[in-house]
């Protein structure tokens, strides 16, 4: 392990949290809030953190970054960030117990917007920007953002890359990363401005249209209401949110299509119809069950269509805003939900999930399995996007899937000790943790919260969100010894 370029490369990303920390500060000032010590005091211990970066001589220090070097970085940082940024909230005393802080950072940084508030909106300004900033800091990472500056070396570059983008496969948009990564920042950037702007429009109190925003765009969820989108009542903010929320759930790869001219090709792709089809089909289905289930008080289409459309958009996104309590939907309803949340969005987006590349890989790779079963001197190869994908993709996705479900099974278990809620509750909060979603079923739906669940449980959930977001790989290689060795 290089542990001296690992050091300086951290106290880089330290640095930028510090930095990202003065915007909080700013608003207090806005709003004549008395929380200032609550970000200085985070922002004075990150710069102290920082200093061994600078004491370590850019001479002699190999700057390359490989695989293992790329994972630790990710994984570190993000170790890190949450560490630190969780102290607003105990200084502040918006959540004065640490564990409980931490919960809600984590859940902030790797957008899944699982709280464990009951009431937001007693919150400072301050604290409430900070909390749906670590949304859009997380969406995109932060990681892709310093990797301008990182040393020049574009291997190392893609390593730090790939260890923290989503999806099966990583490539570059251009022949240099910096350039990649502002690109794809420059188009991140310029959706949450769009959409701030349409929610102003709207009428949106400034405040709320900026925090709603900032959270949308990185899927995260965090509301600064009590009742989420709901509690704006308006036809017109769920319509732009819900466009924003699909926007940003699609590979921002068809974006960078888009902008260079290639329409017809972005338009083709593969995973982006069968992710639209997938949505399209669950919202009918959603509106015609809701309507004709007795359970509800929905009695027009167009209201069930409303709605559907809205929550269905939310969980495949997993952005998590909720526009109406979906726990009083019949059980077909909330199963197809259930499925939304496991998939996620597309893979190369701010979404989590399993994403939809990979479920067409998975499907694809195992309908050939079975075709070479009847005619085994075949040869077939699996395609995607209209290009080969190799059985070290396959076998990577296999081993992701597979570990993803044994997350999903472990933590549920170890959840379920302490005996709180049932078993829809625990299952749907581990779903919700590993795919970074936020509200779950029953006892964590989109009305509750997680706060019943004891500080053990929490750290558990915690631990899976981090797994989620960072798509597992960099933490489980953080317990290898041999990623330690030189």
């Amino acid at each position: 392990m290089n542990w001296k370029t690992v050091v300086k490369t951290l106290g880089k990303i330290l640095i930028m949290e510090a930095a990202m920390m003065l915007i909080p500060l700013i608003v207090a000032a806005i709003y004549g809030e008395s929380t200032n010590l609550g970000f200085v005091i985070p922002i004075a211990i990150l710069l102290v953190l920082s200093v061994p970066s600078f004491i370590i001589k850019a001479e002699g220090v190999e700057t390359n970054i490989y695989a293992k070097e790329g994972f630790a970085i990710v994984a570190f940082s993000w170790l890190a960030m949450s560490l630190v940024g969780a102290i607003p909230f105990v200084l502040t005393k918006a959540i004065p117990n640490y564990v409980d802080a931490l919960f809600e950072t984590i859940s902030g940084f790797t957008t899944t917007g699982a709280s464990i508030l009951s009431d937001v909106e007693s919150l400072p300004r301050s604290v409430l920007f900070w909390r749906s900033f670590t949304n859009w800091i997380g969406g995109m990472g932060v990681l892709v953002f310093i990797l301008a500056v990182l040393p020049k070396s574009s291997s190392g570059a893609m390593h730090v890359f790939r260890a923290e983008a989503t999806g099966p496969s990583v490539g570059k948009l251009t022949s240099k990363m910096g350039r990649t990564a502002r690109i794809l920042y420059g188009i991140y950037i310029a959706l949450t401005l769009i959409e701030f702007a349409f929610l102003a429009l709207g009428k949106m109190p400034i405040f709320d249209a900026i925090t709603t925003a900032i959270a949308n765009a990185g899927t995260g969820g965090f509301s600064v209401r009590n009742a989420s989108i709901a509690s704006y009542n308006s036809l017109y903010v769920e319509i732009v949110v819900s466009v924003f929320m699909f926007l940003f759930s699609l590979n921002f790869n068809l974006y960078f299509l888009l902008l260079t001219g290639h329409v017809l090709k972005a338009l083709k792709s593969e995973e982006a119809i069968s992710y639209f089809a997938l949505v399209a089909l669950s919202m009918i289905t959603i509106a015609f069950n809701v309507l004709l289930s007795t359970e509800t008080a929905i009695t027009s289409f167009s209201e069930a269509l409303r709605y559907s459309s809205f929550q269905v958009l939310s969980l495949s996104s997993t952005t998590g805003f909720s526009s109406i309590d979906y726990n009083s939907w019949p059980t077909l309803s909330k199963t197809i939900l259930l499925f939304l949340m496991m998939t996620g969005g597309m893979a190369g987006s701010t979404a989590g999930g399993i994403k939809m590349s990979r479920l067409l890989i998975l499907g694809k790779s195992t309908a050939t399995d079975i075709r070479k079963m009847v005619h085994p001197r075949e040869i077939i190869t699996v395609k995607l996007e209209g290009e080969p994908i190799g059985e070290g993709v396959i076998n990577s996705v296999r081993v992701y899937f597979i570990t993803w479900v044994a997350i999903l099974i472990t933590c549920s278990l170890l959840i379920s000790i302490e005996g709180y809620g049932g078993f829809l509750t625990n299952f749907s909060a581990s779903v919700s943790c590993v795919s970074n979603i936020g509200p779950g079923f029953d006892l964590v739906g989109p009305t509750a919260n997680f706060s019943g669940y004891s500080a053990f449980s929490k750290i558990i959930l915690s631990i899976e969100m981090l797994f989620g977001r960072l798509e597992i790989f960099p933490l489980i290689v953080l317990f290898s010894p041999s990623t330690y060795r030189k």
